[in-house]
């Protein structure tokens, strides 16, 4: 039983170091190629969204106060929300769409 441990740990070890070396390895010069470029700056951006996206649904008790956060969030966002502004429209939004439903 100790041994699969450990040897969970290595693979998990050589999995992640080779995720974190092999962008090191291909490219060894600066990248100049102005799409790579653009595509690489929002990659970050894309996996945070991928990530939050299908939480901001499942979170709440019904998937409508779900989409009721998502729809406020992005809307108070576009109108120059501020980060506090925003979790807190979309807390609110939450409660009364839980309250009615």
């Amino acid at each position: 039983m100790g041994s699969r441990i450990y040897l969970s740990l290595v693979i998990m070890i050589l999995t992640i170091y080779a995720i974190r070396v092999t962008p090191f390895l291909i490219f060894r010069k600066e990248i100049k190629n102005r799409w790579v470029r653009s595509f690489l700056y929002y990659v970050p951006y894309v996996t945070l969204a991928v990530m939050t996206f299908p939480a901001i649904l499942s979170a709440t008790n019904s998937v409508y106060s779900g989409c009721a956060a998502l729809v406020i969030g992005i809307l108070v966002a576009l109108f120059g929300g501020d980060l506090f502004t925003v979790a807190i429209s979309t807390c609110v939004a939450v409660f009364l769409v839980e309250l009615f439903l």
